[in-house]
C-alpha cells in the first residue's frame, strides 16, 4: 500500500512540474522570440548528408510583416481566428462527420492550434499529441493576445523546403522582405501552407493560381484587420 502511495505521489509531482514548466514556457514566449521549433529539428535530421542544408529562419516583429500576409493566412487557414477562443467548433464537427464517412480530415485546426503544434509539439496524428495540442492551445489563448499568436505563427510555420517564417519565405519565394509582400504574393505563400513541401509559391501551378485568386477575394471581404477589437469581444 505504501509503495502504491509513493508511486502516485511521484507521478503527481512529475505531472505538477510538467504543468508548471509548460505554463512558464508559454509565459516566456509571450515576449521572447521562438528561436527554433521541434519541426525544424526533425526536418534537419530527416535530411541526408547529400542534401543537408539546415533551415532558413529569421524572427521579425508582426509590425514588419505585411498586413497582406496576415489577412491571407486568416482567409486561407482560419477565417474565424479573430472571433474564436482557439477552437472552431463547427469545423471540428464537419471534420468529425467527414471522418465518419471516410473522407479526408481537413479544416479543423485553427491558427491557434497550428501555433501550439508548431512551437511546442511534433508533427503526428496521435491522440496524445492532439490532447497536448488542445492543452497548449488553451494556454496560449489564455496567456497570449491574438496579435501575439499571429506573430508567433507567422514566424514559426513551415513555408517551403527548410523555410520557416514569413521573412525567410518572402526572401526565398519573392526575393523581398516580408513587409513588402503584395496581395497576390501573400496569397501565394498562404496557398501552399497545407503542404509547403509539395507546392511552390513561385512559380505557381494552375492549382496554386486558383487558390491565390480565391484567397485574394476573401481578403477583400475581411476588411480592416484589428486585433484589439477581437480581444475586447472575447473579454
Amino acid at each position: 500500500m505504501k509503495l502504491i502511495k509513493r508511486l502516485f505521489r511521484f507521478l503527481f509531482k512529475i505531472l505538477f512540474w510538467l504543468v508548471v514548466f509548460s505554463v512558464a514556457i508559454v509565459f516566456l514566449f509571450k515576449w521572447v522570440p521562438v528561436p527554433l521549433t521541434p519541426l525544424m529539428l526533425i526536418r534537419n535530421v530527416e535530411q541526408t548528408d547529400a542534401n543537408k542544408k539546415g533551415w532558413e529562419h529569421k524572427w521579425v516583429s508582426i509590425e514588419t510583416i505585411s498586413i497582406n500576409l496576415q489577412k491571407a493566412v486568416i482567409c486561407s487557414e482560419d477565417q474565424f481566428f479573430l472571433n474564436h477562443n482557439g477552437f472552431d467548433i463547427k469545423a471540428i464537427e464537419r471534420a468529425y462527420e467527414n471522418n465518419k464517412k471516410g473522407k479526408k480530415l481537413k479544416g479543423a485546426s485553427t491558427i491557434s492550434q497550428q501555433t501550439s503544434k508548431n512551437v511546442f509539439l511534433w508533427p503526428d496524428r496521435s491522440w496524445l499529441r492532439k490532447g497536448l495540442e488542445t492543452y497548449f492551445t488553451f494556454l496560449i489563448e489564455l496567456i497570449w493576445t491574438k496579435k501575439r499568436i499571429m506573430e508567433v505563427y507567422l514566424n514559426s510555420i513551415e513555408m517551403g523546403p527548410g523555410i520557416y517564417g514569413a521573412e525567410a519565405a518572402a526572401q526565398y519565394w519573392f526575393k523581398k522582405s516580408a513587409s513588402n509582400l503584395s496581395k497576390y504574393e501573400a496569397a501565394a505563400i498562404a496557398s501552399i501552407l497545407p503542404s509547403p513541401l509539395r507546392y511552390r509559391a513561385n512559380p505557381a501551378t494552375q492549382y496554386i493560381e486558383g487558390r491565390k485568386s480565391w484567397i485574394v477575394n476573401q481578403m477583400g471581404y475581411l476588411g480592416t484587420l484589428n486585433y484589439s477589437e477581437s480581444e475586447d469581444e472575447q473579454k
